[in-house]
């Protein structure tokens, strides 16, 4: 006499196919990519996790097991976009006999991304919680602008390694060569929210300047 057919249950599904609780990428993008959305809409300090839970189309439970508070969330969100610009920033940094190539094409990725709306967005939400979160205020710099930093000091001391550039100071020139890279256009974005989004042939024209004064100042044939 055949059996009935039963459906499967967790336990028939091979362990390689289920993902343990808050364990499943795929659910928690869909949360952070809520949650984005949410904080650039409301604000990070009006928005609530029931905002995120009705704009990322999940439960509060299933939430509350991927990220304990709003504050979590948001650590998330930036360290999402951090590692993934991190990689793409080191992956530029690879040729040190080249630096004028190189800090042209470093300088054009940086500008984009340090003026986009996102981490306009990001910068503004940390320096606005920073009295009552400090934590956050020191974790977003240290693991952000610094460790950029102190990736860009580690191409220009291995290009001074190899004759290409001439500095004293490497990470000072490091820190001369972000702001050159962002020089007129930076802080006006920052403050003002109703600024246009800069042209691409005005960032251009900044870092292409940029990337002049760093040489004529390190170049190897500099005075």
């Amino acid at each position: 006499m055949n059996q009935p057919t039963q459906s499967p249950t967790l336990c028939d599904v091979p362990a390689e196919r289920r993902s343990a609780a808050g364990e499943d990428p795929v659910k928690r993008r869909q949360i952070l990519d809520g949650a984005r959305r949410i904080f650039v809409e409301l604000g990070f300090d009006a928005a609530s996790m029931n905002d995120v839970v009705r704009e990322a189309g999940v439960s509060k439970s299933t939430l509350y097991v991927y990220f304990r508070s709003k504050e979590d969330l948001f650590r998330a969100l930036i360290e999402a976009e951090r590692e993934l610009y991190m990689a793409e920033m080191e992956a530029l940094l690879t040729d040190p006999e080249a630096p004028e190539h190189t800090l042209r094409t470093y300088g054009l990725k940086l500008a984009h991304h340090i003026m986009s709306p996102a981490a306009m967005h990001a910068k503004r939400t940390v320096i606005a919680v920073a009295n009552r979160m400090p934590e956050l205020g020191r974790d977003f710099y240290r693991h952000g602008p610094q460790r950029g930093l102190a990736l860009l000091s580690s191409y220009l001391q291995r290009a001074c390694h190899t004759g290409a550039l001439r500095i004293d100071d490497v990470p000072l020139a490091a820190s001369q060569f972000v702001e050159l890279a962002t020089a007129g256009v930076l802080r006006r974005r920052f403050f003002d929210d109703e600024a246009p989004p800069v042209e691409e042939e005005e960032i251009e024209r900044i870092v292409a300047s940029a990337v002049r004064l760093f040489m004529a100042g390190y170049g190897a044939n500099a005075r």
